[in-house]
């Protein structure tokens, strides 16, 4: 079935203005690579600002997504391995350039307090999950496990640019089960 002109243009958008940045990439060049005209973009979309929106909430429900699935298939005790699992395939399929949220937050923070505060929220997101895994797994007396998991799966976002995603994925496994089992072995 094809993709609805909406889904075009939101797969469109989010490609180039991953690859070229929000700013860069102007509304012309996406209605040319989705092979639509200008009209058809502002039937589905108010202004370039709302488009820019719809981009970020429909990655990071995909992203959500495929975390919470991996933590609730998770065997007893492993919730929070599988996010960071999960976090690491994303990163492979997805965000072999660092994070789109992280890139919105920079190019939005003087320009558009809706775009910046929903690239924040999704972060905020993204540490409520694992948060949350922490706890199904047993750990979270450890008031800082959560934190600094978020603060080594952030790092992953950008140290595949700079290591390669062998190294900063093996790396980031690492670092998550030191941390792990430094928490498991301190459980009351």
């Amino acid at each position: 079935m094809p993709a609805s002109k909406r889904d075009q243009l939101l797969a469109t958008a989010e490609r180039l203005f991953y690859e070229q940045g929000f700013h860069a990439t102007g509304i012309d060049r996406i209605v040319a690579a989705a092979g639509v005209v200008r009209m058809t973009l502002y039937n589905h979309f108010s202004s370039k600002e709302a488009l820019v929106a719809a981009v970020l909430k429909a990655r990071h429900e995909r992203f959500i997504a495929s975390l919470d699935a991996a933590t609730a298939a998770a065997p007893p005790g492993q919730a929070t391995r599988a996010l960071v699992e999960a976090h690491g395939r994303w990163l492979k399929r997805c965000s072999r350039q660092g994070c789109i949220m992280v890139k919105a937050m920079g190019e939005f923070a003087e320009h558009s307090a809706e775009v910046h505060a929903l690239a924040k929220a999704a972060k905020r997101d993204l540490l409520a999950r694992i948060e949350a895994a922490v706890a199904r797994d047993g750990l979270d007396h450890h008031d800082d496990l959560a934190r600094r998991l978020f603060l080594v799966l952030e790092g992953s976002n950008t140290a595949v640019v700079l290591l390669g995603m062998d190294a900063a994925l093996a790396d980031t496994r690492a670092v998550a089960d030191a941390l792990l089992a430094t928490a498991r072995s301190e459980t009351p």
